[in-house]
């Protein structure tokens, strides 16, 4: 038995969330593969018993390679057990932290031609002296005016590893 997993990041908060899940699948037993989609030409699901996809957002949007893998993908994960996570600092207020309280998930599902069978949504990290010049500015800009942080000197990890892990242990009995 193999599980796939799937990422897309932008400053690797949602690597580092997947990377957990996959410690978790592996205490139980089974093994499972672990693949950034920036770097997925070519993948054949069908040796795989379960697939989940995490994604990060930036901006308000998902990275393109995500939709475009649903969307080459979508039959055959429709027809296998699923599951699929959202990142994005939105998620830092526990009510925005559900697939139907977290806009940027609930529109991706509504869109998507993937149904998973499972879905979440993580609180990421705000990481701002790792971030360009414009990022930090604009991520700044974006905090100041939702009433997240604003010290750019901070590094903050907002993510629920509890949640993570209960996740991860969702996803095992689906």
């Amino acid at each position: 038995m193999s599980y796939l997993l799937l990422y897309s990041t932008q400053d690797g908060q949602t690597k580092k969330i997947i990377m957990r899940v996959a410690e978790n699948i592996r205490r139980a037993g089974i093994a499972c593969d672990l693949r950034d989609l920036a770097t997925v030409k070519q993948v054949n699901l069908a040796p795989y018993q379960k697939v989940m996809i995490g994604a990060s957002i930036r901006y308000g949007h998902f990275n393109s390679i995500l939709n475009k893998f649903v969307i080459r993908h979508q039959k055959q994960l429709n027809q296998m057990p699923t599951a699929f996570f959202g990142v994005n600092l939105t998620a830092r207020k526990p009510e925005k932290r559900t697939p139907e309280t977290n806009a940027y998930v609930r529109k991706f599902l509504i869109k998507s031609p993937w149904q998973p069978s499972l879905s979440e949504v993580f609180a990421g990290a705000l990481l701002y002296p790792r971030y360009s010049w414009l990022d930090r500015i604009m991520i700044q800009f974006i905090m100041r005016m939702t009433g997240g942080e604003t010290d750019t000197t901070k590094e903050i990890e907002y993510t629920d590893w509890e949640q993570v892990d209960r996740f991860s242990e969702a996803f095992l009995k689906i």
